[in-house]
Order: structure tokens, then sequence, then C-alpha cells
């Protein structure tokens, strides 16, 4: 007997899709008793890890004695790149540049070196420091900004985009402007660090317990160092404490040291950095130096845009190549530009290898786009709203031509006419404004500022086998439902919108679907959990193993009862035979005792999409997820201290699978985007040794930070384009470019100070001492012009 009793007169089943149902975990999360790695019980003689980091910049090896490490007390062994029985790789792009352990020279500060293996974290960690190294340093490239896209090095090759033909758009353009800004990184800052616990089985076989956001890439590599094949390797997963991209890629790497002490010395081995080495010595989010060069007319029309975008790659490619492609896939935000060029330049530098961070080079796009409406806005003496307006692609079914990308995908969805003016009329931006300016002529040293802006994000890897995904469902014959898919859950509720689809799909309440680990064991070759993908993908590969059984359970049914299939219906709890109902447990025990399967592994693979990076064109995203963000600040012109005054959101999730979870998803997403366009600033020093790399040093938003008034809404009118799962749309990423807002929010309390006369250039992060640089420069620019 299951300990659930269903109602099997219900109208509706309790937690089906489109209904507000709470995290699964959220009591788990509240109370303290979510489980994650550092939570689960460390089996008797479990090993620990600390690693020796580079001291160093950038330097060949000349000498590395580790004899004090090997004889401190409670040191059980030192691993450095000799004791990798496999390849001394964990590169995610195949190139072969990112190594276990340094090998012959240093790349960045904090580059592991060795690894020490003790009794306890404290004993392994001690000794680390005990290392004697001699280093030939070498010349270090710190920062971007001086380096030359064409011509310095790149760690990957770059992308180009060209449609029309800009340069002699741009030539006869009766206005011009060309400029550049600095776009800071962004350190992810997830509540668990990066931890791995190996466990070693019989033969080759490990199982890791790793906080990773793409199982199947760890097992791989885990895989290729230990020198074994995939299926020796299991990695399993219950739920991570915040990934945000951080965890795509960089995770593998303690995963690997942590297996190849496991295997060597036959004992359970973990790994667990503290916040200061998490942020020493894994990527960000790139910075990048954005070069802009746009030609427009009078009314504020945009007739050519070239744009260069370099991006600070570090020591590595990472996934710095897709990062630069997708910044040049949205340097256009919502915006149509009749003749556009655009690069990517993946820089080398020596600093950690940059990585994935939730927007994947997007949001750096969209900056880059909004720097070029604010240029032209303040050329022609327009609000930017009006020169957005002007600038925006054809609204969703109209039959002109301004509706194609620059990589010659046309869109189809645009919705986002419809969404700015919604929300321009509920924010009360042109009232405000007007209040705004009138506060400001007679406030001496507050000045307030507001900016409304849009976000166009696109829905798809680019790398076009990562748009599939699997999953697992089964039937026990009491009733209850064992549900297993290829997504990891980081917080953002993805296993409980699965298992909303799989409740949906067989009419049950969802308390009797069983949500349990990802695991490489039951689900193969999954794609990574991003690209906002992972209910898109998840939920339909699940949702094609429910049917499967469902198609089988009816089957059955009409053959049992001899009707035609389609009289057999799912009501909620119970199924519709003929003119009978029985209980869905009902028909489990009779397929089960007619010994039907109720077994099926689901596939999905997303339709449509293509992509030729060398032409730099195709059908890259199956469909676009739009928004909007209206913020206003406060600045204080004496310090550069500022408050977010007040913000107003509408955004687009479709068909929404569960509006509680995503209304979550979307406030997160700008208050994180607000954060790394204002106060997280990262900065390394003349040596290249990272200082903000604890919380005393590196300052993410507070509560208090938050806008004094947030007004969050979700669309209620929207579904997808496309035929996605039940029409919702994507959220992990597409609302964090919200933020973009407060920067332009903060740009037009600036631009007060000249009388809106002058373009402030702010540059990102604002903090309040650039911000206070920016009021100077511009006084001191409106008083040369008087």
């Amino acid at each position: 007997m299951t300990k659930h009793t269903p109602n099997l007169k219900a109208q509706k089943i309790v937690g089906g899709v489109h209904t507000d149902q709470r995290h699964d975990s959220a009591h788990k999360h509240v109370a303290g008793t979510a489980v994650y790695i550092d939570d689960l019980p460390e089996p008797a003689g479990t090993l620990h890890v600390g690693l020796g980091l580079s001291t160093v910049t950038h330097a060949r090896l000349k000498k590395v004695d580790l004899s004090a490490v090997r004889n401190a007390p409670g040191v059980v062994d030192v691993l450095t790149y000799e004791d990798v029985p496999g390849e001394n790789d964990v590169s995610p792009s195949g190139m072969h540049d990112d190594p276990v352990f340094a090998e012959g020279k240093v790349q960045f500060h904090g580059q592991p070196i060795f690894a020490v293996i003790a009794e306890t974290r404290e004993a392994a960690r001690s000794a680390a420091r005990l290392a004697r190294i001699e280093y030939e340093e070498l010349p270090a490239i710190l920062n971007i900004w001086d380096l030359d896209p064409l011509k310095d090095r790149q760690v990957v090759t770059p992308l180009t985009l060209k449609r029309g033909d800009p340069d002699a758009a741009i030539a006869a353009a009766p206005r011009r402007i060309k400029n550049r800004m600095k776009l800071g990184g962004q350190d992810h800052f997830y509540l668990e660090g990066q931890v791995s616990l190996a466990v070693p089985g019989e033969d080759d076989e490990v199982v890791v317990h790793c906080s990773t956001q793409g199982p199947s890439e760890t097992q791989h590599l885990v895989a290729y160092v230990l020198g074994v094949p995939s299926h020796a390797v299991t990695v399993e997963v219950r739920r991570m404490g915040g990934g945000f991209g951080g965890k795509e890629t960089q995770a593998n790497q303690c995963a690997a040291i942590a297996a190849i002490a496991a295997k060597k010395h036959k004992r359970a081995v973990k790994v667990r950095l503290d916040r200061d080495e998490d942020m020493t010595a894994t990527g960000k989010r790139h910075d990048f130096v954005i070069d802009y060069d746009v030609g427009f007319d009078d009314e504020g029309n945009i007739l050519g845009v070239d744009f260069m975008f370099a991006l600070n790659a570090g020591f590595s490619a990472d996934l710095s190549g897709p990062v630069g492609d997708r910044a040049l896939f949205h340097c256009d935000n919502a915006y149509f530009y009749p003749n556009v060029h655009a690069n990517s330049a993946p820089l080398y530098t020596n600093t950690v290898s940059n990585t994935a961070f939730r927007g994947f080079g997007g949001p750096q796009g969209m900056v880059g786009a909004e720097r070029v409406i604010e240029e032209v806005a303040f050329a022609v003496g327009k609000d930017p709203l009006e020169i957005r307006k002007l600038n925006f692609y054809d609204a969703m079914g109209a039959t002109g031509e301004r509706n194609v990308t620059p990589y010659h995908q046309k869109v189809e969805d645009n919705i986002i006419h419809r969404i700015v003016a919604e929300l321009e009329a509920s924010a009360d931006y042109a009232g405000r404004r007007r209040e705004i300016a009138a506060f400001n002529a007679n406030s001496r040293f507050i000045k307030r500022g507001i900016a409304l802006t849009p976000v166009k994000f696109g829905i798809s890897f680019t790398k076009t086998e990562s748009n599939q995904a699997g999953a697992l469902v089964h039937i026990y014959n009491d009733g209850s439902v064992h549900m297993n898919h290829g997504g990891t859950e980081m917080g953002q509720g993805l296993h409980l919108k699965v298992a909303q689809v799989v409740a949906e799909e067989f009419q049950i309440d969802l308390e009797r679907v069983k949500i349990t680990a990802t695991t490489t064991a039951k689900v193969p070759n999954t794609a990574p959990t991003a690209a906002s993908s992972g209910a898109d993908l998840n939920g339909m590969a699940a949702q094609n193993a429910a049917r499967q059984i469902k198609d089988r359970l009816i089957d059955f049914a009409a053959e049992k009862y001899s009707v035609p299939a389609d009289q057999v219906v799912f009501l909620p709890n119970r199924v519709r035979i003929g003119n009978q109902e029985i209980s869905f447990n009902e028909l489990v025990k009779q397929a089960y005792l007619n010994r039907i399967q109720l077994s099926a592994a689901g596939h999905y693979k997303t339709p449509k999409i293509h992509w030729d990076r060398a032409k730099g064109r195709g059908h890259a995203f199956y469909y676009y997820a739009y928004g909007a963000a209206c913020s206003e600040v406060s600045i204080d012109t004496l310090t550069g201290e500022y408050v977010v005054e007040r913000t107003d959101i509408l955004h687009d999730t479709g068909r929404s699978l569960n509006r509680a979870i995503d209304i979550g998803q979307v406030e997160g997403g700008f208050v994180q985007g607000m954060g790394w366009l204002t106060t997280e600033e990262l900065w390394w020093d003349g040596k290249g040794r990272l200082r903000t790399h604890a919380p005393s040093t590196y300052k993410i938003p507070l509560a208090s930070d938050r806008p004094k008034i947030f007004n969050v809404a979700l669309t209620d009118w929207s579904q997808a384009y496309e035929p996605t799962i039940h029409r919702s749309k994507a959220v992990g990423e597409p609302p964090l470019p919200l933020g973009i807002s407060v920067l332009q929010a903060l740009s037009d309390a600036v631009a007060s100070v000249a009388d809106h006369k002058i373009s402030p250039r702010l540059d990102a992060p604002a903090t309040p001492e650039r911000v206070l640089m920016a009021v100077e420069r511009l006084k001191k620019e409106a008083r040369s012009k008087a």
C-alpha cells in the first residue's frame, strides 16, 4: 500500500504543470537538512586533499621540493602531474591546454601544482604550505585593455558575424560615434564551493559525488585522466548549493584529483576548497573590452554598426570560444541593425581561465548594444527609451523586413514592443521621468536617474549536440513513480518542474513522483545544465519516457477491456476505460500482473536549430525569451554612493510551468545582474594576485541592496512560439540582463549633472568610486563647454 491515498473524485491533480508549487527542497534549505556533498557521511578511512597553488603568476618551474610536505604529520601522499595515470588534462574544449597539475610551468597565480593527500583536511592544507618551489619568472599579461585584439595571442579561433555593408553604411551616415568601454567580470560566489568525494570500487570503477552542472562531462574527463573507459566512472549529484555556470567545467579538476587519489590508495578521498582557494583557482565571468563604431541619422535610426568584443579568456580556452560567440549573438539585444559587423577576440592572459557564467556572454553583448543606444540618444538629444523603441526588431506578425539578426536568423516571435509598452505604462515611466527632472533641478547633491531596458535572449546551445536530453521513468507496481533525468538541481527548481511534467502526463498527484539524484549510471551522455535549457530539454525527455509507458498502459487497457484505445482516458488519479473508471494504481497493478513493461528511457533533441560557425550564419536558437526592467536610482554626487529606489519588471516565461519558481528566478537573476554591473569588482594587483578573494573584499549585493520597491510580474498572455514543453519558456539566464537597467539608470543620474548634454560613458562595474569619477568628469567637461 502506498502511504498516499489519492482522491479518486478530484477535478484536477495536485501539482501538475502551470501551478504554483514550492521548491521540492525549500523546507530542507530553511531547516538545514538538505544534503549536499560535504554533508554525506564519509566512508571509513576517507582521506582529504589540500592543494599546493602557485605563488607566482607566470614562470617555469625550476625546482619543486616536496620533501617537507611528504614528511608532515598526517600526510599519506603527494600527487603531481607524474601521478596522473591517464592524460594530465581537463580541457572541456579538447585543446589539451588545461592541466590537472602544472607541468613544467605555471600560467597564473594560484594554479594547482600538487595535491596533498592526508588523514585530515587540516593536515593536508597545512602540509601544502611547506613546499619549496623555485621559479624562473616570465613576463605576464594581466589584463586585456592594452592588447590588440587583431594581433595578440588568442586561446581559440574567434568568430565573425556580418550582414550588409557596415563600412559603407557607417561612412555614409549623417552621424558617427566611435568609442570603447570596459566591462568587468564576476565571481560566481555560490554558497557551496567546489567539492568532490570519490569512492573507489572494484577493478577500475570509481563513484564520484561531485558538485557539477555537467555530470557526463565530469564522467568523461575523470575517465580521461584515469585512463579508463567512461563506463568505469559514475558521477552523481543530488543538488548543488548554487552553480551559475561556475560548475559547468570548473568542477572537473577537483573531481579528477579526488578520483586519482581514491584509485591509487583504494580509499575514499574528498576535496573541498575553501572560499579563498575557490575564488583564486577557479574561473569567473569574462571581463570584456568593447569597441564600437556606429553610424546613425538625425532621428536616431541606427544605420550601421561595427563591434569588437575582446574578452579576457585567461590562460586556457575552457569555454571562452562559445562565450565570445554568444556575446556576438546578443550584440543586437532587441534591436535591428541594417548593416552589422561583429568580431570576438578571446585573448590569452596570465589569469585563471574564465568560464561559463549565467548568461554565458549574452549579457556582455547586450551591455554593448545598450551603450550604442545610449550614445545615439545623447547625440540626437532624445530619451534613450525613444531610441530603443525606434530601433526594435519588427513585432511578431509584422510584414516588414526588420527581423534578421547579425547571424542571419529571422526573429519570428518578437513580443518586446508589447512588453515594453505594458511596463512603460504600469511603471509610469513618463510621469516619473518628469518628476525626476523636477527633483534634480531642486536638489544640489542628490541626483536621480531612470532607465527602461529590454531583453531578447536566445535559447539553445550553439553546440548542436548539446541540445539533447535523456530521462528514465519507472512506475512501481504500487502506482508510485520514480523519475530521473540528466539535468542537475542547483536551486533553480529543475527537478520540481520535471516532476510536474511527469505528474501531468500520468494525471497523478505530484507527491507520487519521486525525485532522485542525477547520475550517469541512469541517464548517459547528457548536456550540462546550462544555456537555460534544463527544463526545456529534460522536461521533454521525461515527457517522452512517460508517454511511452502511458501508451503501453492504454494498449493494455484497450485490449483487456475490449474498448478502442481512444476510450482509455487518464483522469486525475484514475483512468476511464470505456464506461467505467478504475484507479491509476489498479491499472498499474493489472499491467504488472500481465507483464507490461512499466519503465522507459526517454529522449529529446531540439528541432530546427543549426549553426555554421565558419560562415557565421544559421538558426542558432530555437526561440527567444523576452523581458524588460525599469529601474530608478539616487546617487550622492559628493561620494558616488547610490541606492536603487525602485525596479519594475515584466518578464516573459511563456506558459510558465511554475510561476512561483519563475518569479524567484527573475528576482534572483535581476539582483545577480545588478551586482555584476555595480558592486562586484574583481581586482588583481601588479603581481597577478587576486586581491578580491573573500567576502571581506568582494561585495555581492546584500538583501539591503535590493530595490526599495521591487515589482516583478510575468506576462499572462504569452506562450512559446515553438512547441516547447507545455509552451513554457526558459527562465534561468534571460532575467540576468534585466540588471542592465540599473547601470543605465546610474548613467542617467550621472548625466543630469551636465544637463544630459554629455554621454557619461559609465563603465562597469559602476562602483561608487567609478560613479564619482564620472560625475567629476562630466562637471569638468560641462565647465569647459560653458
